[in-house]
C-alpha cells in the first residue's frame, strides 16, 4: 500500500497545545479567562466543565475558527491564530453536531475530504478511506447514503473524517454528548486507539467519559481554568495518601495503636455495608505505610482484615469538590 504523503512534523515539543493567556470577550462578556492550558504529545486529554463553561470557545480558537481578544494558543508550535492555515492542515477537527450530505455515501464524503489534503496517488487516498472506515467500524456500511446512519454512526463517521489527513492533532467537541451507552462505548473505543498514533483533545460534561479513557484533564468553569492534572494524580485526592482497612468488627486498641505511629497523620472509623468497618488511615509517609502498615493492623488481637487499598477518588466526586469551590472563591 502507497502511504498518502505525511505533513511536514516540526521540532517535537513537550506540548501539542499550550496557550498563554487566551481570552475571549463578546462585548462585555468574558466566555474565556485568560486561559493557560498544557496539553502532552501523545495524549488522550479530557478538557471538562459544565455547560457554557467556555469549552468550546477554546476549541475554536485552537483551531482557528475564532480570534482571541488577549493571549495567544500555540498548537503544534505554531500560532493558532497567525498560521491559521497551517494548524488546520496538521489538526483535525470534530464539532459538537457534525453535519454531512445526506445523498452522499460514508467513503464518497471521506473522499471528498481526503481531496483537501492529498494530491498523490488516487490508490493511496482510497487505501486511507478503508483504512479509516475499518478504525471507525464502518467499512460494511461504507457505500450507503448517509441519511440512513444512526446517530452513532454519524459521529463515527465524524471522527473517520477528522483523522483522514492523518493528523498530529485530533481535537473534539462533545464527540459522545448525545449518544446512547453503546455509541458512546464506541466512540471512546476508538478514542483509545487513537492514542497510538495522535494527540487527541476532546471536551465533554460526561465524566465517565473522561475517567475511562482520558490520561490528562483539565476543568474548566464559567471562562476559567481550576486545575489541570494527570487523571490518576487528580483521583489520588489532595495529595494527602489515605488507606482503606476493611475489618469485619473493631478490634480494641486497634485506632489508639495506629494512631501512635510516628508516619501516621490520622485515623478514622467508618460503618461499613458489610456490618463490619472501615478504617480511614491517612499517613505523612507513603513508602512506610505500603510495608508496614497492613502489618501492624493484623498484629493488633482479633483484627479479621477483609480488604485493604489505597483510596482513589471517583472524577465527579473531584469535579463538584473544585466546581463548588471556585463558585464560592468567585
Amino acid at each position: 500500500m502507497t502511504e498518502p504523503p505525511t505533513p511536514e512534523i516540526d521540532p517535537p515539543t513537550d506540548f501539542a497545545i499550550a496557550t498563554h493567556g487566551l481570552t475571549k470577550r463578546f462585548g462585555d462578556f468574558t466566555a474565556l479567562d485568560a486561559l493557560e492550558l498544557r496539553v502532552p504529545r501523545r495524549s488522550v486529554f479530557g478538557f471538562l466543565g459544565p455547560n457554557g463553561a467556555g469549552k468550546t470557545t477554546a476549541m475554536r480558537m485552537l483551531v482557528g475558527l475564532s480570534r482571541p481578544s488577549a493571549g495567544r494558543a500555540e498548537v503544534l508550535g505554531k500560532d493558532a491564530a497567525r498560521d491559521s492555515l497551517e494548524v488546520r492542515r496538521r489538526v483535525g477537527f470534530l464539532a459538537q453536531d457534525p453535519r454531512f450530505y445526506e445523498h452522499q455515501t460514508a467513503r464518497e464524503t471521506l473522499r471528498f475530504t481526503a481531496r483537501f489534503f492529498y494530491a498523490g496517488p488516487a490508490r493511496a487516498i482510497e487505501d486511507r478511506i478503508d483504512e479509516m472506515l475499518e478504525l471507525v467500524g464502518l467499512a460494511d456500511k461504507a457505500d450507503r447514503p448517509i441519511r440512513g446512519f444512526s446517530g452513532g454512526e454519524r459521529q463515527r463517521l465524524g471522527i473517520a473524517q477528522a483523522q483522514v489527513n492523518a493528523p498530529e492533532l485530533l481535537i473534539m467537541d462533545e464527540p459522545a454528548a448525545a449518544l446512547d451507552p453503546v455509541g458512546r462505548h464506541a466512540v471512546l473505543s476508538i478514542l483509545d486507539r487513537l492514542r497510538a498514533h495522535t494527540t487527541v483533545l476532546f471536551s465533554t460534561h460526561i465524566l465517565d467519559d473522561v475517567q475511562r479513557v482520558a490520561d490528562h484533564v483539565a476543568i474548566l468553569t464559567r471562562g476559567r481554568l481550576i486545575t489541570q492534572a494527570p487523571t490518576h494524580e487528580l483521583l489520588t485526592g489532595d495529595g494527602a495518601t489515605t488507606y482503606l482497612i476493611g475489618l469485619e468488627r473493631s478490634p480494641d486498641g486497634t485506632l489508639e495503636a495506629l494512631r501512635a505511629l510516628p508516619w501516621v497523620a490520622d485515623v478514622g472509623e467508618h460503618p461499613a455495608a458489610d456490618g463490619g468497618v472501615t478504617l480511614h488511615v491517612a499517613v505523612h509517609d507513603e513508602a512506610i505505610a505500603r510495608i508496614e502498615l497492613l502489618r501492624r493492623v493484623m498484629d493488633t488481637p482479633d483484627a479479621v482484615v477483609t480488604h485493604f487499598r489505597r483510596r482513589s477518588f471517583e472524577l465527579e466526586e473531584v469535579f463538584m469538590q473544585l466546581v463548588q469551590g471556585a463558585e464560592v472563591a468567585r
